[in-house]
């Protein structure tokens, strides 16, 4: 397996001064041997003029955040990170890599839940190539590979985990949509894994589209509906049980009226009544005797 060597070439503008200073020089002297018809100093001028625009070839630009890979001849000789004008070996092939931090959205993909549930999700990730060596000849394509490789582990991780969470487990699982951060950062550890030998880092991986499927939509938020409903319900009854106990121990203690079991139970149901209605209650004044 490859890895990045740091190779250290020239200035560029340096050699830049030195090859025309010798162009210059050359081309004075062959206007001399031309002029004095001397031959073998014009052929000497002539091939050094040769040599001298071919080591021109060994120029190169390094941009800000950018690596370029040498070979030569197929050998894989360093990779220059050093921004600027820089020269090397004119023989050496020069391959740019990016390693400015980049991003992209997946495309919806539609797979199971852990409950067997079709839902959609999609994904953004952040990465960085960091090793240059590994992310060319590792992989035929590393941007291509990261974003395959990205949707796999997307599907792998929607296949892993519940879309919600179910109130009859009380166990504590994680759910993709009650639990972004952890899923997140699984996400993020199970793309990192796939991408290791592409001498590529995620910088981040975070869930940017998640939603049941068409299909199945309808029903899960009747479903979701019902259990809100449920929840609301079991609170306002554990409210209204609490207010109507609390009212009769204040009624006993201050002793304002004295109830007996039918009684207390006729007050409980029309507490109740009153307390869980969905709608306004209508009062009935009684103003004789319950017998």
């Amino acid at each position: 397996m490859l890895k990045e060597i740091r190779y250290n070439t020239y200035s560029g503008l340096l050699m830049l001064f030195i090859l025309l200073a010798a162009l210059a020089l050359t081309i004075w002297s062959i206007i001399l041997a031309a002029g004095g018809q001397n031959i073998p100093m014009l052929i000497t001028s002539i091939v050094l003029l040769v040599v001298e625009f071919f080591l021109l070839g060994g120029l190169y630009m390094v941009q800000p955040n950018e690596g370029k890979v040498l070979q030569l001849f197929g050998e894989y000789r360093g990779t220059d990170r050093q921004p600027g004008l820089r020269w090397a070996n004119p023989f050496f092939s020069k391959k740019g890599v990016s390693l400015r931090v980049r991003n992209f959205e997946s495309d919806k993909l539609k797979v199971n839940d852990l409950d067997g549930n079709p839902i959609e999700i999609a994904a953004v990730v952040v990465w960085r190539v960091v090793d240059t060596a590994e992310a060319v000849f590792q992989v035929d394509d590393y941007e291509d590979f990261v974003n395959i490789q990205s949707e796999s582990a997307l599907r792998g991780l929607a296949s892993r985990f519940p879309y919600d969470h179910n109130e009859e487990d009380e166990s504590g699982t994680i759910s993709l949509r009650a639990h972004p951060v952890e899923v997140a950062e699984q996400l993020q550890k199970d793309i990192q894994a796939r991408l290791d030998n592409a001498g590529v880092e995620v910088v981040e991986a975070r869930i940017s589209h998640l939603a049941y499927a068409p299909e199945i939509a309808n029903a899960m938020l009747q479903r979701q509906q019902a259990a809100a409903i449920i929840s609301a319900r079991t609170r306002i009854v554990e409210g209204a049980v609490s207010m109507v106990e609390m009212a009769l121990s204040k009624l006993s203690e201050r002793e304002i009226v004295e109830l007996d079991e039918e009684r207390k139970a006729a007050m409980v149901s029309n507490l109740l009544v009153v307390l869980t209605a969905d709608k306004a209650t209508q009062p009935v004044v009684n103003t004789g005797s319950l017998y």
